[in-house]
């Protein structure tokens, strides 16, 4: 069994990035053990509160990360880029609490997708993400790429998704990451 962590990058309850995130955890391959990890406890970065000073809330989430053997984030576009408690939970993670301690974010396999209103979905914040992910010497799979625009036309009344095409699209992505981190291992 796969430990695969799945971190929705909105805050919001009911955002499209989370409505799209829990029908793909429904695609998943039968040999993962997924679970979800919310940052939205972590307060903002300060170097101030790193090593014995550090929230409980930023020691859960790193070790959460620490315990997977890969790791789904689907992230919203806020303003051309990456929603800023996202950005600030990795950077949290890419810190260490004690002095010898190694980020869970190094060699760490990453798929990222997202999910916009707009006709570009989320790409430049998947861009950023990658950025930040590469500066920590994670592993990011390039590809199939997952970026959704204009989702509110593929979300029911009702409020999930029932597009065949689009339930298809998720199942490729999980399998391709499945398959991109046997290659790693």
């Amino acid at each position: 069994m796969k430990n695969i962590v799945f971190i929705c990058g909105s805050l919001r309850k009911d955002s499209y990035n989370r409505i799209y995130m829990e029908k793909m955890m429904q695609q998943v391959p039968e040999n993962w053990n997924i679970k979800e990890v919310s940052f939205k406890d972590v307060p903002v970065y300060n170097f101030d509160l790193e090593g014995e000073q550090e929230p409980a809330a930023v020691t859960a989430f790193r070790d959460a990360l620490s315990e997977a053997d890969g790791i789904v984030i689907m992230t919203p576009e806020y303003n051309n880029g990456t929603p800023g408690p996202l950005k600030n939970a990795i950077d949290w993670a890419s810190r260490v609490k004690n002095k010898g301690d190694r980020s869970p974010l190094i060699n760490r396999p990453f798929a990222i997708a997202g999910c916009s209103p707009g006709a570009t979905g989320s790409a430049l914040s998947q861009a950023q993400l990658r950025q930040t992910l590469t500066a920590m010497n994670a592993h990011i799979m390039p590809g199939p790429k997952l970026v959704v625009g204009r989702v509110h036309e593929l979300i029911t009344d009702a409020g999930t998704i029932e597009d065949e095409r689009t339930i298809s699209y998720m199942k490729r992505f999980v399998n391709a990451f499945d398959a991109y981190i046997d290659r790693l291992n």
